[in-house]
C-alpha cells in the first residue's frame, strides 16, 4: 500500500515541478540546458545500475516471507507430531534457515536502497560542478547568450531541479518493492476457479427423484484417470455405501456431487438435469457434508454449529446438538455454547469435534448428506456416540457414505465397491457376500469394524 500511494504522489507531483524548472532553465539559456540534459542520462544510468536487481530481490523476499509463515503454521498445528518424532531441531533449523535467507535478502535490498540516495546526492554535486565549469566558461568567454546575473539565477533554479529528480530516483526502489508484492497479490486475484457456472445456470429449489452418474470419468491430469466409466443411480431417500481399497476414488466420486470439481467425461444428472447446468450455490444448499477430518473454526461452539445458518436461534442450535449427542458435553464446558474452541477446534477432543461437525450438518437440514465415517481414531465411548449421531443424521435422507463400519454397510440400501476408479461390485450385503468377490475379501480381511 505504501509503495503504491507514496510512489503515486511522487509520480504525479514531482514531474510537473521538474518540467516547470526545465522550461525556466531553457528561457535563461538553451545552450547550457541542452548541455545539462546530456549530463543527466549519465547520472540516471548509474542509479539504474544500483536499483536494477531490486525487483527480483523483492520478489524473493516476498516468497521467503510466505515460506516462513507457512512453516510457522505447520509447526503450531503439528506440534504433537513434531514432538512425538523428536523433530523439534529439524523444524527449528528449517525455520531458522528460511529466516536467515529472508534476513540476507532484506539486508541486500536495504544496502541498495540506502546506496541510491547518497549516490544520487554525489552525482548531483558532480553535475552542478560540471555545469558551473561549463557555464562559467560561457560567461568568462563573453558569450552574449548567458550573462553573469542570468548564470547565478540559472544555478539557483538548477539546484531546485535536483530535489524532484532525487525524489523520482528514490521512488524507483519503492516501485520495485511494490511491483513484487503486487505481483503476488495479483496472482491470487487472477486465479480462476476450475468450476464455473454457466450464464443461464438453473437454480436448484428441491430434490425430487435421483442423482444419476452416466459413464462418468474424472482425471486431475491427462496421464491418469481417477474415475472410469462410473454408472450409478442414487435414489431419493436411499443410503448408498461406498467401500473399497484406499485410493480407489471414493472421495473423488463424492466430491463430484456438490461440484467441487466437474467431470471430465460423461455426466451427472440431478433430477434429470446435468450438474453443469445448475447453479453451484443453490445445489450446495441441498447438500450437507461431514468430512473425515473435522473442519472447525476459531470461534464459539454456537457459531461453529450455526455456520450454515447464521440466523439460527439458541433453541435450534441446541436441538441440533442433542441429535448429534453433543449437548451434554457442551453444557459442561466453561461458557457452554459460547465457549471458544480454539484454532481448528484444538480445545476439544476428536470425538467432540466430530459431533460438532455433525450438529452443524443437522442444523442445515439438507435433503442430501455426504458422509465420510472417521471413527478409527476415537475411543470406544466417543466412537459409539459419533456413530449413533451419524445414524440419526442419515435417517430419512438421501445419503452417500464412505463406509468404514460393518453396521453402516449392512444398513445401506446399496453397497458400491470401488477399486482403481471403477465400480467392480454393487448390491446388498448378502448379495455381495455370495458373489465371493472383492467385497467378501475385504470383510474377511477385517477391513471394517463391527
Amino acid at each position: 500500500q505504501y509503495s503504491v500511494t507514496g510512489t503515486l504522489q511522487v509520480v504525479f507531483k514531482e514531474p510537473l515541478q521538474l518540467i516547470a524548472y526545465i522550461v525556466m532553465l531553457f528561457n535563461i539559456s538553451a545552450q547550457l540546458t541542452f548541455f545539462s540534459l546530456l549530463v543527466i542520462p549519465v547520472s540516471a544510468f548509474f542509479i539504474s545500475r544500483i536499483v536494477k536487481n531490486l525487483k527480483s530481490q523483492a520478489h524473493a523476499a516476498q516468497e521467503s516471507y510466505g515460506n516462513m509463515i507457512s512453516y510457522l503454521d505447520e509447526a503450531l498445528s503439528g506440534i504433537k507430531i513434531i514432538k512425538a518424532f523428536n523433530a523439534v531441531s529439524f523444524i527449528k533449523n528449517r525455520f531458522h534457515n528460511e529466516n536467515e535467507r529472508y534476513a540476507n535478502i532484506g539486508r541486500a535490498m536495504a544496502k541498495r536502497q540506502q546506496l541510491s540516495s547518497p549516490v544520487s546526492e554525489l552525482l548531483g554535486v558532480i553535475m552542478v560542478a560540471i555545469i558551473l565549469l561549463y557555464g562559467g566558461h560561457l560567461v568568462l568567454s563573453g558569450d552574449k547568450s548567458l550573462t553573469a546575473p542570468a548564470f547565478i539565477a540559472y544555478i539557483a533554479i538548477f539546484s531546485q531541479v535536483m530535489r524532484p529528480a532525487k525524489a523520482l530516483t528514490d521512488s524507483f526502489s519503492g516501485i520495485h518493492n511494490g511491483l513484487a508484492a503486487g505481483e503476488r497479490v495479483l496472482e491470487l486475484i487472477d486465479e480462476r476457479t476450475e468450476v464455473k457456472d454457466r450464464a443461464d445456470a438453473k437454480l436448484v429449489k428441491s430434490f425430487e427423484k435421483n442423482i444419476v452418474f452416466n459413464q462418468v470419468n474424472f482425471s486431475y491430469t491427462k496421464d491418469k484417470e481417477i474415475l472410469q466409466n462410473i454408472d450409478l443411480t442414487i435414489e431419493k431417500g436411499k443410503i448408498i455405501a461406498l467401500v473399497g481399497p484406499s485410493g480407489g476414488g471414493k472421495s473423488t466420486l463424492v466430491d463430484l456431487i456438490p461440484r467441487f470439481m466437474d467431470v471430465t467425461g460423461g455426466q451427472i444428472l440431478f433430477d434429470g438435469i446435468d450438474l453443469r447446468d445448475l447453479d453451484q450455490d443453490s445445489l450446495r444448499d441441498m447438500i450437507g457434508v461431514v468430512n473425515q477430518e473435522s473442519i472447525l473454526f476459531n470461534d464459539t461452539i454456537f457459531n461453529n454449529i450455526a455456520f450454515a445458518n447464521l440466523s439460527a436461534s439458541q433453541e435450534e442450535v441446541e436441538a441440533a446438538a442433542r441429535i448429534a449427542n453433543a449437548h451434554e458435553f457442551i453444557v459442561k464446558t466453561e461458557q457452554g455454547y459460547q465457549t471458544n474452541i480454539g484454532d481448528r477446534g484444538g480445545k476439544l477432543s476428536g470425538g467432540q469435534r466430530q459431533r460438532i461437525c455433525i450438529a452443524r450438518a443437522v442444523l442445515k437440514n439438507p435433503p442430501i448428506m455426504l458422509l465420510d465415517e472417521a471413527t478409527s481414531a476415537l475411543d470406544t465411548e466417543s466412537e459409539k456416540l459419533v456413530q449413533d449421531s451419524l445414524y440419526k443424521l442419515m435417517d430419512n435422507r438421501t445419503t452417500v457414505v464412505i463406509a468404514h463400519r460393518l453396521s453402516t454397510i449392512q444398513n445401506a440400501d446399496k453397497i458400491v465397491v470401488i477399486e482403481a476408479g471403477k465400480i467392480v461390485e454393487a448390491g446388498s450385503h448378502s448379495e455381495l457376500i455370495q458373489q465371493e468377490g472383492l467385497y467378501r475379501k475385504l470383510i474377511e480381511m477385517q477391513q471394517f469394524t463391527d
